[in-house]
């Protein structure tokens, strides 16, 4: 039985995944499943990109809203519902497609990563979520100098789920990886610095103008998350939170703070993704150009080569009618 296929759509933040994706859901019958650490909560639409029911032109989408923005969600936690989402997707004989810029969920899926099972400590993370990012950093560096070295000193919700990890094993363990059970595909979206800079900036002033200081002030009155949870969720709702409380004084000084701060995370997200050789680095318009024109040679080669890749594992009534796209 050929091994089932999958699709990856990744790179930094407002790059242009989420509509690249939805044309190629389309185009080869697929259904997306969410690959963004923000998007997994209820309530965080506005600030994490959410994608709107419109903008999903009736492509199934999957692991948004899953989590309660209260409660730290897992890379564990992820790739169980990823898995499954992908099994039940293949089942339906339709192309599964990762698409987000969360680089440890696409990981623990694309190379069946084996993660150490420990269950939340709830008490231990109030007390840790009251902590900055600097002094948790200091707390994992005395339980595990070793993880200290690769983990992302920015995050709060890596550094507590590390201490977390490591007050319960002793240290953390080294993250093995299964062999992967599907032939996978992985596409960056290829963009300039200078023009990914000006999409960051368009993006954030659209998000502001959405509604996203109201979103993150109603997470805070409505939904009860505290200032501390908001800011440790990072970027915009870190910022407008600290706006909010009256420490960052004026919606431009907020602008140019998130706009620095989004534009410092996208260069993580690309020293990230350049270390996996796999990846095929394609402007987005190159793709979408790859995509709409059939007759253009090298548009055929690389349809082709993406459709030897998971055409058989389709039911079999589908192979010709899908063949013929290529």
């Amino acid at each position: 039985m050929p091994k089932p296929s999958l699709l990856v759509i990744l790179g930094p933040t407002a790059s242009g995944k989420s509509g690249l994706a939805v044309k190629l859901a389309k185009k080869f019958d697929g259904e997306i499943i969410s690959a963004d650490s923000r998007q997994v909560y209820r309530g965080l639409d506005i600030g994490s990109g959410k994608i709107t029911k419109r903008e999903m032109q009736n492509v199934p989408h999957y692991l948004l809203d899953v989590a309660n923005p209260k409660r730290v969600f897992s890379v564990a936690q992820y790739q169980k519902l990823a898995k499954q989402k992908i099994k039940e997707i293949t089942a339906r004989g339709k192309l599964p497609i990762i698409c987000g810029g969360t680089g440890f969920y696409i990981q623990a899926i694309v190379d069946n990563l084996v993660l150490p099972e420990v269950k939340a400590n709830l008490k231990l993370r109030q007390s840790l979520e009251k902590k900055t990012a600097p002094e948790l950093f200091k707390i994992l560096q005395k339980l595990d100098k070793t993880r200290a070295k690769n983990i992302d000193q920015r995050n709060p919700r890596r550094l507590i789920r590390a201490i977390e990890i490591a007050k319960a094993l002793g240290k953390i363990p080294r993250i093995q990886s299964k062999k992967a059970n599907q032939d996978v595909i992985m596409i960056g979206i290829k963009i300039k610095p200078e023009e990914l800079k000006e999409k960051i900036k368009t993006r954030l002033e659209k998000r502001l103008k959405a509604g996203l200081i109201t979103e993150v002030k109603n997470l805070h009155e409505r939904e009860k998350l505290s200032w501390k949870r908001l800011e440790n969720l990072g970027l915009e709702y870190k910022f407008v939170a600290s706006y909010l409380q009256n420490k960052i004084k004026s919606k431009l000084e907020l602008t140019e703070k998130l706009n620095t701060a989004i534009w410092h995370y996208a260069k993580r997200q690309l020293t990230w993704f350049k270390r996996d050789g796999r990846i095929q680095w394609l402007p987005p318009e190159s793709v979408l150009r790859l995509k709409l024109n059939r007759d253009n040679t090298s548009t055929k080669r690389w349809l082709q080569k993406l459709a030897s890749r998971w055409i058989q594992a389709r039911p079999e009534k589908q192979r010709s009618r899908v063949a013929r796209l290529f």
